[in-house]
């Protein structure tokens, strides 16, 4: 199994995918003998964890997998040529997999009708050159719904967008040929293939009580880093209104908090996991910070930061300012813990 499928990643997503349906497209055919290995074991994985399971291959492919998937234990049935959802719940209720076979297209119209009946948490498209890249030759890793709105001479996308738009939450366009790719893609937050969506994948709340404990420990090595001031529990509880969490795919990847003055407001508690930095969600709750502090009438912004300089400056238009012309009660904060901390602000346009 791939490091992005460790135990880690596998409990934070177990929850999620147990009992869920997952329709998968496979282009069995054009891929070695190595990757079909691979695709077979992350296939085994999911069932594992109690996902079901259809798999959606011509026919001939299907005979093709069915034989490979005996030397993995695989739960999978005999191949079934109609697309009755009765019986296919039935077969996935007795923990078997089931493989579909389908004709010339990729995505076609009756997987689709299928998936939605099944009330399918995902599709799947494992195939050579599915994936979506941008100008620039990268993939393009989250496109939500409502950005393919126009023209879609791209078939696979087009009914990527057709399936997202008629009930399936989650479309995952995936490349053929890399090695455990299902497994790096749906076990981890930032995936490696294109994932089309029609809900909020990304967001940023306030937190409640119940996420303290889960955001202390998030920054507990920044903390130990002496990045960012220590905080307790009851610190946070006490303040609770003034902190918020970014969420991907339901997980907490980064917080920040709006510490609010007479006539100005402190960002601090900024902080993103390691994992998911150089992405600019840093950025983006700075941002949502001010937004959030426009409505509040607030006119400045500052921050503190013993190592940030380049990101507020460079990247948010901060300005350098003076720690005497801190609010009193927060030089006096400083001065007491001893911290070599630099001061930044940033007048905001309420008009924004």
């Amino acid at each position: 199994m791939h490091p992005l499928a460790d135990i880690r990643g596998l409990l934070q997503y177990v929850p999620q995918f147990r009992g869920k349906v997952f329709v998968l497209e496979i282009d069995w055919a054009s891929q070695n003998d190595a990757i079909k290995a691979e695709v077979l074991m992350d296939l085994v994985a999911l069932q594992s964890i109690g996902v079901k399971l259809v798999l959606s291959m011509s026919e001939a492919q299907a005979d093709d997998f069915f034989d490979y998937s005996s030397e993995v234990e695989l739960r999978v049935s005999a191949t079934v040529k109609s697309v009755d959802d009765s019986a296919i719940k039935e077969i996935l209720n007795r923990g078997q997999a089931v493989i579909v076979t389908r004709g010339a297209d990729l995505f076609d119209d009756g997987l689709i009708d299928l998936s939605i009946q099944l009330n399918a948490g995902k599709m799947i498209l494992v195939s050579d050159g599915a994936m979506i890249k941008g100008k620039d030759g990268e993939v393009v890793k989250f496109i939500h719904i409502s950005d393919l709105s126009g023209d879609l001479s791209n078939r696979i996308l087009s009914q990527a967008a057709k399936a997202c738009s008629e009930g399936v939450p989650r479309i995952h366009l995936l490349e053929g040929n890399r090695h455990g790719v299902i497994v790096d893609e749906l076990f981890s937050s930032e995936g490696v293939g294109t994932m089309i969506y029609k809900d909020s994948y990304r967001s940023i709340r306030k937190i409640v009580e119940d996420d303290i404990s889960e955001m202390l420990s998030m920054i507990g090595r920044s903390v130990r880093n002496t990045h960012l001031v220590p905080r307790t529990y009851e610190d946070v509880r006490d303040r609770l209104s003034a902190y918020y969490v970014m969420e991907v795919d339901e997980n907490a990847v980064g917080c920040v908090a709006l510490y609010e003055y007479d006539d100005c407001a402190e960002i601090a508690c900024l902080y993103v996991k390691r994992s998911h930095e150089g992405i600019g969600y840093g950025a983006d709750m700075v941002e949502f910070i001010h937004e959030i502090a426009r409505k509040k009438g607030i006119k400045e912004v500052f921050a503190l930061s013993n190592r940030a300089a380049d990101f507020f400056q460079n990247r948010l238009g901060y300005s350098p300012m003076n720690l005497e012309d801190l609010p009193e009660s927060r030089y006096q904060l400083l001065r007491e813990s001893g911290r070599d901390s630099q001061a930044f602000i940033k007048l905001l346009d309420n008009d924004h």
